[in-house]
């Protein structure tokens, strides 16, 4: 092993005896949930040691509970797809509805086009969703969004390269 990976290591494992009881119990007191704390604690410090960045001593805990609060925003937002998807297959007449495979297949889907429309700008995300979800025209978005139909275009040609990246 390298000295960096070794120093990057040693220091994460120093975080994670300092702060994970302290971290656990502020997740638990958030989510309401010992399970869910649990997994989202073990998962923040994997994030911080697959990012290689570790924080300084004094911002060891804000530097930790602005990952866990990605991570929570994260779980809201899956959990928010996966029961908007639910109910919309609980819609449709039984022998329409997709195989648990495909379900799975569809809702995986569904949250890796969540989280790259989430990376891209409000207006450029906003744009996609009204024209996708909303069905709305590139002349309704630009009067709805206050912008010309040429950026309507501009950002659904942006969006949907990145749909493309997902293919």
């Amino acid at each position: 092993m390298s000295t960096k990976h070794s120093l990057i290591s040693d220091l994460a494992r120093q975080l994670y005896t300092h702060h994970h009881g302290w971290l656990y119990a502020w997740l638990r007191r958030k989510l309401g949930c010992q399970h869910t704390a649990a997994d989202v604690t073990q998962d923040t410090f994997v994030r911080l040691i697959v990012s290689g960045r570790m924080p300084l001593p004094e911002q060891s805990r804000a530097y930790l509970t602005q990952i866990a609060k990605g991570l929570v925003t994260d779980l809201y937002r899956r959990r928010h797809l996966e029961r908007a998807y639910h109910e919309w297959l609980l819609q449709l007449p039984l022998p329409e509805a997709p195989s648990p495979e495909q379900q799975a297949i569809v809702l995986q889907s569904l949250i890796q086009l969540d989280q790259l429309l989430d990376q891209l700008p409000h207006k450029v995300r906003e744009t996609f969703l009204l024209s996708r979800l909303d069905g709305l025209t590139y002349s309704e978005i630009a009067v709805h969004l206050g912008i010309s139909v040429a950026a309507v275009r501009k950002y659904m040609l942006k969006a949907a390269q990145v749909c493309m990246e997902m293919a």
